[in-house]
């Protein structure tokens, strides 16, 4: 819903109350004459098409109050105020059906909602050559909406490679863009070297994804772009990063949190006929054993307090949790997210985070996959 919608709504909700009111005026000014109690009767049906039991209950009220006081007494005086409370008695009545039976079927597009977003990813493994992996998907408390938050982790012969992405949007359109990103990935990261390439692909997927006859709209094209942000770890003790208009990985390394700014700040896919950048290329950091590395959507950055609107501190809660799993880490984090929401979540969010390990833990397992036949 629109903030035009939600405006109309809220102007809708007060029009029983403003009748109801009016005709309180009117019985007890010299135009008292005018027949009002139809006006009454009717106010608690047109409650119920945007309120509650508690909203009808409150305009039948004041309606009833309204005929009680009344000073102009006509025949039809007792037959109001029994139809007054008949059409009330009907409207919650209907209201707490129509009610039962949207939560009923929120709920069933919600269990379809997940089960297509489960479809699509899945939880990372325990462990990838020489890092150790974990991730999160965190469902918003605003309805059945699916996002488009997308994560993966594969072990490559070129080391780890790991995407975390957020399409514009919500709905279908939303979870194809992200499939079409996500699939481009799984399948290129194997078997293209330069990190930038498996990007470019990403980017031609979702483009063909997008693809309508014509000429594409500009507003079509700031709806659908997706921030991507894809990185590798190797053998050597560095993280490679490639990030197009996403959020900056953090490192928390020796209590400290460090963001990875890119050098040269890369347009989001789907955004390149818009905005021109710098070629496509990966940046290198420093990523040593004992580091700790997370990828991350929007929604945990941008979520709210409700009382103060302050941001979630990010950086602040990944410095205060006590070392642990990689698992354990982010259900901190989830935690300190619900505490700072107060459990109402406005967007979808993400978490993928890797540990860098030493090179005795990493040698417990290969840390590279033979290449694909």
């Amino acid at each position: 819903m629109d903030s035009r919608s939600r405006s109309l709504v809220r102007f809708a909700r007060w029009v029983p109350f403003a009748v109801v009111l009016i005709a309180l005026v009117i019985e007890f000014s010299p135009a008292n004459f005018l027949v009002t109690g139809t006006f009454l009767t009717a106010m608690p049906a047109v409650a119920a098409l945007t309120m509650g039991p508690k909203g009808i209950l409150s305009v039948t009220a004041l309606a009833l109050f309204t005929d009680l006081v009344s000073p102009a007494y006509d025949h039809a005086y007792y037959s109001n105020i029994a139809s007054l409370l008949l059409v009330s008695l009907a409207s919650v009545t209907m209201s707490n059906a129509i009610r039962t039976r949207r939560e009923d079927e929120l709920d069933q597009v919600r269990r379809i909602a997940m089960a297509a977003q489960e479809a699509i990813l899945h939880p990372v493994p325990a462990r990838l050559g020489p890092v150790r992996a974990a991730s999160m998907y965190l469902a918003a408390e605003t309805g059945a909406q699916i996002g488009g938050d997308l994560y993966e982790a594969v072990q490559t012969r070129y080391g780890v490679r790991l995407i975390v992405g957020d399409v514009r949007g919500k709905g279908l359109p939303a979870v194809r863009a992200a499939a079409a990103v996500l699939s481009a990935f799984r399948v290129t990261a194997h078997y293209e070297e330069e990190l930038a390439e498996v990007m470019n692909h990403c980017e031609a997927a979702l483009r063909q994804e997008r693809a309508v006859p014509g000429a594409v709209s500009q507003e079509v094209l700031l709806e659908g772009f997706v921030t991507v942000l894809i990185a590798q770890v190797s053998d050597t003790p560095e993280v490679q990063v490639v990030n197009c208009g996403h959020p900056p990985p953090l490192v928390l390394r020796r209590g400290k949190v460090r963001a990875l700014m890119p050098a040269s700040p890369l347009p989001p896919l789907g955004l390149d006929d818009l905005f021109t950048g710098p070629p496509v290329r990966a940046e290198s950091h420093p990523f040593a054993p004992g580091d700790r590395l997370l990828l991350y959507t929007d929604g945990v950055i941008e979520a709210r307090d409700p009382d103060d609107h302050d941001f979630f501190a990010l950086p602040e809660a990944m410095e205060a949790v006590d070392p642990c799993t990689p698992h354990e880490f982010l259900e901190e984090l989830h935690r300190g997210l619900i505490r700072h929401t107060a459990d109402r979540l406005a967007d979808d969010a993400a978490m993928l985070l890797v540990d860098r390990l030493g090179a005795e833990e990493a040698d417990e397992q290969p840390a590279r996959l033979p290449s694909p036949g």
